[in-house]
């Protein structure tokens, strides 16, 4: 099954109140959805994108109650996230990222990614490995893009994309004097205010949105 657009479980939690399980059968898209994955990633073997379709989570069930987030992940092909009408409940984490001083990191993702090319996005993000913690894929991430590590780190929300892309959103606060260092996803960076009425008017309404939930 997929998850109608929105917010499926809103926090905060802690990171020790999310947990995860894993189950082993891979799942089995219909035939026309993996048809369609088959041409999202020779789409962009041929823009020169190094992106390699292996396996990924996808969030086969959730529970939120008691102040506390159990999700249920299963193996999937990565390259069903790529499928514009039905991503699969393909499972992102997302880790929006702050400063002591409370403004945002933006990046713009370089033309050859696989996803938001060009683009500015907020924090870092991807995919959660086969067998990994969604909590831990978001530290991974910002240390993989950025080579910072934050001094806090919670779990604000679960939530599904009009594309049927399942996304965890993190938010780290990064200690006093952090320096970060932008990994090859990304070619320019940024630090936002604080207040986001005072970002770039090019801002992705989409980041705005993204912010109100984190609000």
């Amino acid at each position: 099954m997929s998850y109608p657009p929105g917010i499926l479980a809103r926090g905060p939690w802690n990171t020790d109140q999310v947990a995860s399980r894993w189950r082993e059968e891979e799942y089995e898209p219909p035939a026309a959805r993996s048809e369609a994955a088959d041409a999202a990633i020779a789409a962009l073997a041929d823009r020169g994108s190094p992106a390699h379709d292996g396996l990924a989570a996808r969030l086969a069930g959730y529970e939120a109650d008691d102040g506390r987030l159990e999700l249920e992940l299963q193996p999937m092909r990565w390259s069903l996230r790529l499928v514009r009408e039905d991503a699969s409940a393909s499972l992102a984490a997302l880790c929006v990222t702050r400063d002591a001083d409370g403004r945002w990191l933006a990046g713009r993702r370089a033309p050859w990614v696989a996803s938001w090319a060009g683009r500015w996005a907020l924090g870092a993000g991807g995919a959660v490995e086969v067998g990994e913690d969604p909590v831990e894929t978001l530290g991974r991430e910002l240390e993989e893009e950025w080579s910072v590590t934050p001094e806090r780190l919670s779990v604000e929300a679960l939530v599904s994309l009009p594309n049927r892309l399942a996304m965890l959103i993190g938010l780290a606060w990064l200690p006093a004097g952090a320096k970060v260092t932008p990994d090859a996803e990304h070619d320019q960076h940024a630090w936002w205010p604080a207040d986001p009425g005072a970002w770039p008017k090019d801002a992705d309404p989409a980041l705005r949105r993204m912010v109100s939930i984190l609000a």
